[in-house]
């Protein structure tokens, strides 16, 4: 059967652009999954006076802090809870069936919406992608190309599997000569020389005054011409369809959420750590957003603002590496037009001086 037009233009571009090499990631040991469209039950709809949850994919942390804040400080209009779910392995498809708000990879969102799960993405939390290599200072491994012949730590069938395998074909780099240990992705690894380089996300790395602090190096895929979304808030697509100006006050909550946390630490952190007080570490939360700075807050850029060629780019690398196919365009999966509503109705979010403060 022949391959529709709309495939043979995205291998065209691939062909021309050198990343033809990305049809060969299964081959590198990727999990290959069997996506296909799938009914997905789902509640009957809230009553508009109902409350709504936001609902985060992962615990409370320094990457959730926009929502954190616009949550305590009672940003989001008063019907929205928010609570974190760390360990829900189909998170997509429950904040569809509670017909709420969530915040999640790109990676995870675009392939539960390929799946048949019905929703819609409207904004980012991080711009650009959270993953990163991690290696140690002395081992003089600074570029991608220094990893050939290397071992490198990793989660099979992770993001960032994906992510490295992406930017290694890109820069036309020989992935079949770096020896790729599963689940040695951790600092502990690195360390004591289990790998030479490890598979991570920004903030993760110990701080100098940890105990297993060692020197690191990070190399970051945007350097390198790789842009795909990081973090992205969505919503059930009946809720965006149906109620857009709640999600449209959610989404304005998170924006001054954002701001109040950037704009001066002696506020914002501890209120973050009152969230749980238990587990978060004032000095930690401030090393954290420090790192992911540049995701969320953009020079010359915009909060939450998204960029459709970057959500172009991630739909390739998935098809390409064979994790999936596109059953539903991105023109009904991800929505730009209510972010620039609301940047519109309320020009003062975006002011230079809108976040300005302690760095």
């Amino acid at each position: 059967m022949a391959r529709p037009r709309s495939h043979r233009r995205t291998r065209a571009k691939y062909q021309r652009a050198g990343l033809f090499a990305l049809l060969t990631l299964a081959a590198a040991g990727l999990v290959v999954l069997a996506l296909r469209p799938e009914q997905l039950a789902v509640g009957a709809r809230p009553d508009p006076g109902e409350q709504l949850s936001f609902v985060l994919d992962g615990a409370f942390a320094a990457r959730f802090a926009g929502e954190m804040i616009a949550f305590r400080q009672a940003f989001f209009p008063s019907h929205v809870a928010l609570r974190a779910e760390p360990n829900d392995a189909d998170f997509v498809a429950t904040v569809a069936r509670e017909h709420a708000i969530g915040v999640t990879s790109g990676h995870k969102f675009l392939l539960a919406a390929w799946r048949g799960v019905p929703v819609t993405a409207f904004a980012a939390s991080s711009l650009d992608t959270t993953i990163v290599i991690f290696t140690s200072e002395s081992s003089g491994l600074r570029r991608p190309a220094d990893l050939v012949g290397k071992r490198l730590g990793y989660r099979k069938g992770s993001e960032g599997e994906v992510v490295v395998d992406a930017m290694m074909a890109q820069l036309g780099l020989p992935r079949s000569q770096i020896n790729k240990v599963p689940d040695r992705d951790t600092f502990d690894a690195l360390r004591v020389g289990e790998v030479d380089a490890v598979i991570g996300l920004v903030g993760q790395e110990p701080r100098p005054s940890d105990p297993n602090f060692v020197r690191l190096n990070v190399i970051k895929p945007q350097d390198y011409a790789l842009h795909v979304p990081g973090t992205v808030y969505f919503a059930s697509s009946d809720l965006v369809h149906d109620r857009p100006s709640v999600v449209a006050g959610v989404l304005e909550g998170l924006i001054k959420g954002w701001q109040f946390t950037y704009a001066d630490y002696a506020h914002s952190v501890p209120v973050l750590v009152g969230m749980a007080p238990d587990r978060l570490n004032a000095d930690r939360l401030k090393f954290e957003l420090e790192q992911q700075r540049s995701l969320v807050l953009p020079t010359g850029g915009r909060i939450a603002d998204y960029d459709e060629s970057r959500w172009r780019t991630l739909r390739d690398i998935l098809i390409f590496a064979k994790l999936a196919e596109e059953t539903v365009p991105l023109s009904q999966s991800v929505n730009f037009q209510l972010l620039r509503d609301v940047y519109r109705r309320s020009p003062d979010l975006a002011a230079p001086g809108a976040f300005g403060g302690e760095k």
